[in-house]
């Protein structure tokens, strides 16, 4: 039995430790780092795209957030692209990045990129095993539904994309 609270998978089974196949148990998340090197997580079912884009093809738009980084267009689209690290009051983007990974959050039609640092992967987690975040700031609890405690003593935060789609910390 697999003692992680996640699995990573390939396709509709995980494997346990033993080797057997089984059934995934959980739900799907994409794990993905920000600059500060933490892990962090997103449901699976409000994730739109991840994309790669180079740097020098985010359009920077003048007066708005220093947290925005620019617009970029996908398939005709324009989309915001905002730094999550700087958002999460973590390490901001390095400038000296040739590409950019970005998870494309979307609700009700409003769709918002995440620049991250790097993707993880994804993985099945279970609800059962998310716990209260810990040592949380009150101007980021909202957007950080819960946490799951790893082996290794390290953490992985379970965003909330709604709230973090809809927060007013993108403003002016």
């Amino acid at each position: 039995m697999v003692t992680n609270p996640y699995s990573a998978s390939t396709d509709d089974t995980t494997t346990s430790l033993d080797g057997s196949a089984e059934a995934p148990e959980g739900e799907l998340h994409l794990r993905f780092y920000v600059p500060s090197g933490n892990e962090f997580a997103l449901p699976a079912i409000g994730i739109r795209e991840v994309l790669e884009y180079p740097v020098d093809r985010i359009n920077p738009v003048p007066n708005v957030s220093p947290l925005l980084l620019g617009t970029i267009n996908v398939r005709g689209r324009v989309v915001w692209v905002g730094d999550l690290g700087q958002f999460l009051d973590e390490s901001p983007l390095s400038g000296t990045m040739s590409d950019i990974s970005i998870i494309a959050i979307e609700e009700q039609g409003m769709v918002l990129g995440l620049a991250i640092e790097r993707i993880g992967g994804m993985a099945w987690l279970s609800p059962q095993q998310l716990k209260h975040p810990q040592q949380v700031s009150d101007q980021l609890a909202p957007f950080i539904k819960g946490e799951w405690l790893l082996d290794d003593g390290s953490s992985l935060k379970l965003l909330d994309q709604v709230n973090i789609l809809r927060a007013s910390r993108w403003t002016v």
